[in-house]
């Protein structure tokens, strides 16, 4: 159910662009070009796409930003504006001074989508809570400044990035080590971690890797601060995980503008998570996970699927399975599978994005549901989710030792005219024969 195309480019032509839109292309964000604003007017019209890139060079760009974002409503449209001049003002979600790599464009502009996504979700789940005779307050992301770690020994560059970005309001607590770092991340909460790449990219990889297999760790945007162009493989750092890469000619009132901007869209996300999380202890949710029932899982799930034909978005239901492994079988027999739940549902609430929703269908059978995303790439979500689990070692008794939880998985998504019951029997049909 994925429109075609998914960005919808504004510029003039395709001298800066060209290399960005054929980028864009292979990755899977098929482009369409609008070389004046009457042009991109009539394709939003005409077309639903995901997200805009204006090139402001021969353009308004805050105007085009602006027309725009009228012309989407009221689906929210992502816009990323690439600006070499002043433009903090511009309305854009992300401004930046030249065209992007194709896997950082691609990742900003799914984060930029899914948190609009996030915020259709909070609303669905509050009439679906209401449908139920219970109140989903509104998120509350306080007003303590945004908080900032960075992680690497003190740099010109690096600490030029720090004062821009408590110039701009932002509380910055640094680093020097990676055993620090993790100190730190320990003991308080942060909306951003930037990570300096220096002489030796080894300690910031050692951090992010080490964030990404932690379920608490795991959502805190990470940007890796480039000491000069060319040094890596940009593509196979997001595959990491890094949020944004910056390389340090790049202004550093642009890099703490991207900072900022994804530690306001995590601290967002964060808000509307605790406010989802708010009726974990509620009597329509399961009692030892906080996860969604069969039946609530059931009611939502029909207001989602509702959702996503309204706006043409794809859908994806998954089916995780406990798999069948001697020691859960011993687990199993000794009662202690089943007091690892709790621990394991809390795990699978964490994991997931903050728009995708968790249930516990049986005994050990979860389910997700996932907005806006593929089959593909729900496969990939739910085997993600999988193996960070299977990093866990639960306690199984005395003088035993610990067991590991793997699951099955099984996905389907959403087929024109498919009911919800149906998609998600596709779903449990697609888990491996035992």
């Amino acid at each position: 159910m994925d429109s075609d195309p998914r960005v919808l480019i504004v510029a003039v032509d395709d001298a800066l662009v060209g290399p960005l839109c054929e980028g864009l292309d292979r990755l899977g964000w098929p482009t369409m070009t609008a070389r004046t604003l009457e042009a991109a007017l009539h394709a939003l019209t005409d077309l639903t796409v995901d997200a805009a890139i204006v090139e402001a060079r021969g353009l308004d760009g805050p105007a085009v930003v602006a027309r725009l974002r009228d012309a989407a409503a009221p689906r929210y449209l992502p816009i990323l504006l690439i600006d070499a001049g002043e433009a903090a003002t511009s309305g854009a979600d992300l401004t930046m001074s030249s065209p992007p790599h194709p896997a950082q464009a691609a990742l900003r502009l799914d984060q930029l989508t899914r948190a609009g996504i996030a915020e259709e979700e909070f609303r669905l789940r509050q009439a679906t809570f209401a449908a139920h005779g219970v109140t989903l307050q509104a998120p509350d992301v306080g007003e303590t400044p945004l908080q900032i770690l960075t992680a690497g020994a003190a740099d010109r560059r690096f600490l030029a990035l720090s004062n821009a970005l408590m110039a701009a309001g932002a509380e910055v607590v640094a680093a020097p080590t990676p055993y620090t770092a993790f100190d730190y991340l320990h003991e308080r909460a942060f909306d951003a971690a930037i990570l300096w790449g220096g002489q030796e990219h080894a300690p910031a990889l050692s951090i992010a890797s080490g964030m990404k297999r932690n379920t608490r760790l795991y959502h805190i945007p990470l940007v890796l601060y480039l000491r000069g162009a060319g040094e890596v493989e940009l593509a196979d750092l997001f595959r990491r995980g890094f949020a944004d890469v910056a390389a340090a000619e790049t202004p550093e009132d642009e890099t703490a503008g991207r900072v900022l901007a994804l530690a306001q869209n995590h601290r967002r996300r964060q808000a509307i998570r605790r406010a989802l999380d708010s009726v974990r202890g509620s009597d329509l949710m399961d009692a030892a996970t906080g996860l969604f029932t069969r039946d609530l899982f059931a009611s939502h799930l029909a207001r989602v699927a509702e959702g996503a034909r309204s706006r043409n978005r794809a859908l994806s239901v998954c089916v995780l399975r406990v798999a069948e492994r001697e020691p859960v079988s011993q687990a199993r027999g000794g009662g202690w599978l089943d007091r690892a739940m709790p621990q394991i549902g809390a795990m699978v609430s964490r994991l997931v994005r903050v728009e995708d929703t968790a249930a516990r269908l049986g005994p050990e059978l979860f389910a997700l549901v996932l907005p806006a995303t593929g089959g593909g790439a729900a496969r990939l979500a739910a085997e993600r989710i999988s193996a960070v689990i299977a990093c866990t070692a639960f306690d199984a008794g005395k003088d035993r030792s610990p067991f590991v939880v793997e699951f099955d998985v099984g996905v389907a998504e959403m087929q024109e005219s498919e009911t919800p019951a149906a998609v998600l029997e596709r779903a449990s049909a697609d888990l491996p024969r035992n």
